[in-house]
């Protein structure tokens, strides 16, 4: 799974973390509301993992430019 796909799933976890959170301050249920306090816990998260893979990814790809013109210097 690439960053992109991390931080989409993880405004959807997000996303469905405060709706349940909401039923559950609606309709008093604590475990709904618990659950969704998890939900938006675990969408945080995998944003924030989708978010360091792509910085990686770029970081991976100038290091490799780097190299190339290196090369390219010494021919």
């Amino acid at each position: 799974m690439d960053g992109k796909d991390d931080r989409r799933e993880g405004r959807f976890d997000e996303a469905k973390g405060n709706v349940k959170e909401a039923v559950g301050e609606v309709t008093g249920d604590e475990e709904l509301e618990t659950q969704g306090k998890k939900d938006r816990a675990k969408g945080k998260a995998e944003q924030a993992v989708g978010t360091t893979k792509e910085a990686a990814d770029k970081a991976k790809d100038a290091a490799r430019d780097a190299v190339e013109a290196a090369k390219d210097k010494l021919d």
